[in-house]
């Protein structure tokens, strides 16, 4: 795989082993571990490495949303010819028939439940939610209000530019 950046053996070996989903996590962590060079050497190979990772997760997500698409495309086709068939059978007036590799009939759906008028539905055929928390609001109170039983905790994270 051609890569953006030029990195050592050492470390191109390693982004094979991370594209492999076969290797094992700790068997990655103790290569990575291993690999010789001081802080700021390690710490550009590292971030060659994340940026490649990147870069092939976007090329997967993109490809991802293209089957889907694709998906989709071909469900809808399969829904269109269904239909067809099914109005073709109600105009001809054939509702029930086999052939030699399929047997096709037109049977009633089980039914359901059309609402009319929702506000006159009894209370017992609601389902009760759990209330759920909206940690945004909460932290926006939190900034200026200081409670005991919530805080903010403020975390660190590395930053790659």
């Amino acid at each position: 795989m051609a890569t953006l950046y030029e990195l050592t053996e050492e470390y191109r070996q390693l982004l094979e082993m991370m594209e492999d989903d076969t290797v094992d996590p700790e068997v990655l962590q103790d290569t990575l571990e291993g690999v010789d060079g001081e802080i700021e050497a390690k710490a550009d190979n590292c971030a060659k490495l994340i940026r490649e990772l990147n870069g092939v997760t976007s090329v997967i997500n993109e490809e991802i949303e293209r089957l889907k698409a694709r998906k989709d495309v071909i469900s809808n086709n399969a829904d269109r010819v269904k239909k067809y068939l099914e109005k073709a059978m109600i105009d001809t007036g054939k509702r029930k028939f086999k052939t030699a590799l399929f047997g096709f009939n037109i049977q009633k759906n089980p039914a359901s439940v059309v609402i009319d008028q929702e506000d006159k539905i009894p209370e017992e055929y609601w389902i009760k939610q759990d209330p759920k928390l909206d940690k945004a609001l909460l932290k926006k109170w939190l900034k200026d209000n200081p409670e005991d039983f919530a805080h903010l905790e403020q975390s660190e994270g590395l930053r790659i530019r």
